[in-house]
């Protein structure tokens, strides 16, 4: 047997070695047929009846869920059930079967491959990767009309290698409802063709600590069942059939990094302090009001980031000022008194009220997003303004704006947000009157500009993620130049840096809640630039806590002082790769 390598995007850490299972691309198999009229009304309820047997087996799922589940795969099978009950997929693929005569498995990955034209406009990633949320309800129904549902529990035929922990999961790509199967099954990792650092399945992993890589590309083709497989999710690389010498080194690195996990555990309830008596704030980042106990667990000291557009998403109407403050309220009272940042609506160009409207825009992550969208539909705006006071009253709340540009932009949003004061105040209903005020330093020209967004605002946030890809012009969801998506870019160090002495020189606070602040890598490169808020994903913080502990700011200042004098990647790299030897 040949020995070969799969190379993709590692989303969740560890190494996993054990056999291929493969599981099937229901949408690869639809094919067109035509029927005859006097068969339409049966192909319809066929479909109708498709779609209650879906409904029923994502609730089952949903009701067998242990207390101790991850937040994130209750939210989002809540998330799939909604869309069944979403006319788009329940009733024009009906429609679709009656106009066109057509066989339903055809009819709803038409109305699947339109509604996901639509999610392709979106400018915002994060959204725009929620289009996988409709392929794999759609795959879900095509299961059940190909009559193949029971392929996701034929994983109990090879109970012992699962007892033991040695099947690995390849797939086109993975549910969440999926996953909690996988999960109850023990899997050691899994590996999919499609997927982003930004899709549920890369959120999944991780909450579920599992190894995996996604972005594969062909691994579900390459692959044969059975095979012996590693999956090293530190790299991102798939080893098919590795040669004795390999597998052996593996087993030991595994070994290893277990190891490590089981010694992280003992660190939680350390504060994060570094050698020298520095306090660093580990916060977390949260998606719905459920992650909060894993940020809790993990040991975050606050929610640095709570990103607000999961109650705007997968539906026809906007949540009214109530909705949202429960919301709001609920992650407030959790936290008992610890900062919880609450980042306002950021929304893409074109994801517009009503999500049957698209428009066209050719350069979407340019567009009307974010604070750009919310003051251009103050209406919208102020009604997130007030809930977010409302929920002020019952804890330490802060709000955050996305994607400040200009000072314009800033003081339009302060006075839209005293409008929102105002108006609870005339209801005379309480609210944090010194609520603090945060603003993203995303755009190159906001980190340029940033002593006076700092002079204006309570505190900075610096989104990684969107910084590095405007500063360096590089779409990172782009196979083509994601590889030139690099965080140790000079220039993207030198933004930061100016962000960073900004909020110093001003006495604001400043934290990162990119995909930076979690990477262990990274950690004492920036607490020597003088960084010391970090908000990241719950499972990165115990690694991030143990690079802190081991820092001291004197040697730690010193290096970063040369990095940020370096202006070549390629010596940069070695001596951020000696930062962490100190």
């Amino acid at each position: 047997m040949t020995s070969f390598s799969i190379h993709g995007v590692g989303v969740s850490s560890g190494i996993a070695i054990g056999q291929a299972h493969l599981v099937s691309n229901a949408l690869l198999e639809v094919v067109h047929y035509q029927l005859p009229k006097h068969l339409i009304n049966d192909e319809i309820k066929r479909f109708s009846d498709a779609i209650a047997t879906v409904k029923a087996d994502l609730e089952q799922i949903n009701s067998s869920l242990r207390k101790n589940a991850p937040a994130e795969i209750s939210a989002f099978i809540s998330t799939h059930l909604m869309m069944l009950e979403d006319k788009s997929l329940s009733e024009i693929p009906k429609e679709i079967i009656k106009n066109e005569q057509c066989n339903a498995e055809w009819a709803i990955k038409l109305q699947m491959d339109d509604i996901v034209d639509q999610f392709e406009q979106i400018e915002d990633e994060y959204l725009r990767e929620r289009k996988q949320d409709v392929i794999q309800v759609v795959e879900r129904i095509i299961k059940v009309l190909l009559g193949h549902q029971n392929q996701l529990t034929s994983a109990q035929q090879t109970s012992v290698l699962l007892q033991e922990r040695k099947l690995i999961l390849v797939a086109r790509d993975i549910s969440p409802a999926d996953a909690i199967q996988f999960k109850q099954h023990q899997f050691a990792a899994f590996i999919t063709d499609v997927g982003g650092a930004t899709s549920h399945t890369a959120i999944l992993a991780r909450s579920l600590n599992i190894p995996s890589i996604v972005a594969l590309q062909r691994a579900r083709d390459l692959i044969n069942d059975g095979e012996l497989i590693i999956v090293d999710g530190d790299i991102g690389v798939v080893i098919v059939n590795p040669s004795k010498e390999i597998l052996a080194e593996y087993k030991l690195r595994q070994e290893q990094w277990e190891l490590e996990q089981q010694k992280l555990q003992r660190i939680k309830t350390t504060k994060a302090i570094t050698i020298d008596g520095t306090v660093i704030e580990l916060f977390a980042n949260i998606e719905v009001p459920e992650d909060v106990a894993a940020a809790k667990a993990a040991g975050a000291t606050g929610i640095g980031l709570y990103r607000t557009e999961f109650l705007f998403m997968n539906r026809r109407d906007m949540p009214d000022e109530e909705e949202q403050f429960i919301a709001y309220k609920a992650v407030a009272l959790a936290m008992k008194g610890a900062p919880v940042t609450i980042r306002t609506l950021d929304l893409g160009a074109d994801k517009q009220i009503n999500p049957d409207s698209v428009v066209s825009c050719a350069n979407p992550a340019l567009g009307l997003r974010a604070i750009r969208l919310c003051l251009a539909e103050p209406h919208i705006f102020h009604t997130q303004l007030r809930a977010l006071l409302r929920a002020s009253y019952f804890g330490h709340v802060k709000i955050l704006i996305p994607m400040l540009c200009t000072l314009a932009e800033l003081r339009q949003t302060k006075l839209l947000l005293e409008r929102a004061k105002q108006s609870l105040r005339k209801d005379n209903i309480l609210f944090d009157e010194n609520i603090a005020l945060g603003g993203m330093i995303e755009i190159p020209a906001a980190a340029i500009n940033a002593e006076a967004f700092a002079n204006e605002l309570d505190f900075l946030s610096i989104g990684t993620n969107d910084l590095i890809q405007y500063t360096l012009a590089i779409d990172r969801t782009d196979d083509a130049v994601a590889h030139l998506y690099n965080p140790l870019h000079p220039s993207v160090l030198k933004l930061i840096s100016m962000t960073i002495k900004a909020g110093a020189k001003l006495e604001k606070s400043v934290s990162i809640c990119g995909e930076m602040a979690g990477d262990a890598k990274m950690t004492k490169l920036l607490i020597g630039m003088g960084l010391r808020q970090f908000s990241m994903h719950p499972s990165h913080i115990l690694s991030i806590k143990q690079q802190v502990l081991h820092s001291q700011l004197e040697q730690l200042d010193t290096q970063a002082r040369k990095v940020l004098g370096l202006t070549d990647i390629e010596k940069i790299e070695p001596l951020v790769a000696k930062f962490n030897q100190l």
